[in-house]
């Protein structure tokens, strides 16, 4: 037997912030979950399987519409139409609490209720599944503690939505282990709410497919499912990763340290973007962009930022044929100067950087420093900025430690252009 393990369609859920991008294709982006799951069913049909297991969040909460929903059932349709089986659980997006629409399903779709697991049989292939929705947006309990153990003589699937013992990143719903899914004797666990693709163990399976499209730059990499042949009384003979997304989020980190002149940055860029593509098959690419090191270009990164952003923007388009866009610039590049020489003057500068240096290492001050200094200010900013992925989160230590670094590295590039006059 053949079957496809996927989880965390998100159908429709929006891809984060798409309009404050210049040059995003943000039509596109937006249909990339459907496009996703089109390609999923694809997959299916032309590999011929038998039948298809979706471990929860198929949608993203409540839907925009009913089509949503509407576009979900046909796609269903394709599947049931080639004789081929589904069996899905709610997670805690999808929970069915959350599910004030609804639109009928095809036959051959089975939904696993909520109150207490169930096992689907299917008698020609000698396949036991075993699953359970959630009732709720946050299920604290072990859900995987009641299904039933393994049934002898038939290929058992377990089908779970959970955090297993904690994900970075995701909250600790339907709690477990993975000790505990391989006490039940089952032969494979097609796991949902991870989006992070991760194969727990092999034997038994327990794998978490990810989800079949990224949303956002913390979701980077391929994205897709999982294709896994089977047979009663042997097991599982091969899980394969075959991914089904539209558009890719990655990272790319350039090194200024070899680089002399803006020309060799803007080559090295559009190399590295030619070689993302090349591993991508020519997926739309949104690209966050660090640029690092320590070097002469230094200056000219620093002080010149925004004109930075745009230019490389713009050889990122040319590198891709249109195909990538600039989703974000880190700039982390050090001057070259010697610090710890310029630590020990005894003038202003040598005080600022003494200062700034002390901070570094002492997250509690600048916390403090910020309250005092910024909060009055923090209060005069509108909530929507304050609640922002923007130096304006005061209260973020993260924000607060990239904007001192931010600040030590302008004052390091005065340093230096100075030093060159």
């Amino acid at each position: 037997m053949r079957f496809i393990h996927c989880a965390d369609i998100h159908l429709d859920s929006p891809l984060r912030g798409l309009e404050v991008y210049a040059g995003a294709p943000a039509n596109e982006m937006r249909r990339a979950t459907r496009r996703a799951f089109a390609r999923l069913v694809d997959l299916a049909l032309e590999r011929s399987v038998d039948f298809v297991l979706i471990a929860g969040d198929i949608f993203d909460g409540d839907w925009p519409d009913f089509n949503t929903g509407l576009y979900f059932a046909s796609q269903l349709r394709r599947l049931t139409d080639a004789d081929i089986r589904i069996f899905l659980t709610y997670g805690n997006h999808d929970a069915l609490s959350k599910l004030t629409k609804s639109v009928p399903l095809p036959q051959k779709v089975y939904s696993f209720p909520a109150k207490t697991p169930a096992t689907q049989i299917i008698e020609s292939l000698g396949v036991a599944i075993h699953g359970q929705s959630f009732a709720t947006e946050a299920v604290s309990s072990d859900l995987a503690a009641t299904y039933p153990t393994a049934l002898a003589g038939l290929l058992n699937i377990g089908v779970l939505h959970t955090a297993l013992s904690g994900r970075e990143g995701h909250q600790p719903y339907a709690p477990t282990t993975a000790d505990r899914l391989a006490d039940k004797g089952y032969d494979y666990w097609a796991l949902g709410h991870v989006h992070k693709r991760e194969i727990v163990r092999e034997s038994p399976w327990i794998v978490f497919p990810g989800n079949t499209q990224g949303r956002h730059a913390r979701e980077t990499g391929a994205k897709g499912c999982m294709v896994v042949d089977a047979e009663a009384g042997v097991g599982i003979r091969s899980v394969e990763f075959v991914p089904t997304d539209l558009a890719r989020w990655q990272h790319l980190l350039i090194d200024i340290s070899g680089l002399s002149s803006e020309d060799d940055l803007h080559a090295a860029v559009q190399s590295e973007v030619r070689n993302a593509q090349a591993t991508a098959d020519d997926r739309i690419l949104a690209l966050r962009l660090t640029l690092a090191g320590r070097g002469s270009l230094h200056h000219a990164i620093v002080s010149h930022r925004e004109a930075i952003r745009a230019q490389l923007a713009a050889s990122i388009g040319e590198a891709s044929s249109g195909n990538a866009w600039l989703e974000k610039i880190r700039i982390q590049v050090t001057a070259p100067l010697d610090l710890p020489r310029l630590k020990e003057r005894d003038d202003p500068i040598g005080l600022l950087i003494r200062s700034i240096s002390a901070l570094e290492e002492d997250p509690k001050a600048l916390n403090a420093l910020a309250a005092s200094v910024l909060g009055d200010l923090g209060q005069k900013i509108p909530p929507e900025l304050r609640a922002s992925d923007s130096i304006w989160a005061l209260d973020s230590t993260t924000a607060l430690a990239e904007a001192l670094a931010s600040a030590k590295e302008r004052l390091l590039a005065a340093i230096a252009a100075e030093d060159d006059e």
